[in-house]
């Protein structure tokens, strides 16, 4: 990354939500664990994220490919290189790729970012290659195919690991939370509205963190709720805690000037308080 003749040390960035798929045959009991109104319809969005400044751009997560989709019975709406060309991204000049964690509708479009250097947790790549894949309920949300691209990408000297937490860039970090899987990380921002945490799957919905309400797939119950607290200290205010999932990011937050419906820019903090209204 070039810095552009600015000074890095007060680089903000853009930050921009990108819908790529959604799941709309879900109930409340497939996001919260012990809901009492468990059969409620419960909608779920699939993102990724797009951080840009002067120095550059960078991809949060990767999205599946439509193949991907249909083998699980998930179509997607856009492919991630149709995604990020929303924003203006070149998916084949992007240099930094961060990965929150390698479940397969996280990290299913490595394949198209060929230049970028992956950041991941060292813990996350032994979770997705080692020994706790023997185990089917653990490695169901995995794909084989995926794991395959990160290890290739590591004999190409593409991948940087982190342990706990790093620098990616001026303004951006990742922290490890895990819960949700051994090496999950969330990626704090320097932004216009303040520091921003991307929480991914640390956080699916508002109502996880906000509430203390933990999500059915988990490795580490009390590493995820112990995480519901960190991602909220990584923010200047809950408002810029951005969940990984939630449909209601978009009554939150505002789609830019002439960009598409499924595009919506983070950096600029919410349209109201996320907290007042309750997530």
């Amino acid at each position: 990354m070039g810095s552009g003749g600015q000074d890095v040390a007060e680089v903000v960035w853009q930050v921009f939500a990108i819908k790529y798929a959604e799941r709309n045959a879900r109930t409340r009991q497939d996001s919260f664990i012990l809901d009492d109104d468990h059969a409620t319809p419960h909608a779920m969005d699939y993102f990724l994220w797009v951080l840009k400044s002067p120095l550059g751009a960078i991809v949060v997560d990767t999205g599946y490919e439509r193949a991907e989709g249909e083998r699980r019975g998930r179509p997607i709406l856009r492919d991630p290189r149709e995604a990020v060309a929303a924003v203006g991204v070149d998916p084949e000049a992007v240099e930094t790729l961060i990965v929150t964690h390698m479940h397969y509708d996280h990290a299913g479009g490595l394949d198209r970012f060929p230049r970028a250097t992956i950041h991941i947790q060292q813990s996350e790549m032994a979770f997705a290659t080692g020994p706790c894949m023997c185990h089917e309920h653990l490695r169901k949300p995995f794909t084989a195919e995926h794991a395959c691209q990160l290890v290739r990408r590591l004999y190409e000297g593409q991948v940087r690991f982190h342990e706990g937490e790093g620098s990616v860039a001026p303004g951006v970090t990742v922290h490890r939370i895990g819960g949700h899987t051994q090496g999950l990380q969330v990626v704090r921002v320097r932004t216009e509205a303040g520091w921003l945490c991307l929480a991914s799957d640390a956080s699916h919905y508002y109502e996880n963190f906000l509430r203390g309400k933990p999500f059915p797939i988990v490795l580490n119950l009390a590493a995820m709720l112990d995480g519901f607290r960190r991602i909220q200290s990584l923010a200047d205010s809950p408002d810029l805690v951005v969940p990984g999932h939630d449909p209601l990011v978009f009554e939150h937050f505002a789609t830019p000037a002439g960009a598409p419906d499924f595009v919506l820019r983070l950096d600029q903090g919410p349209r109201r308080s996320i907290v007042a209204a309750g997530g």
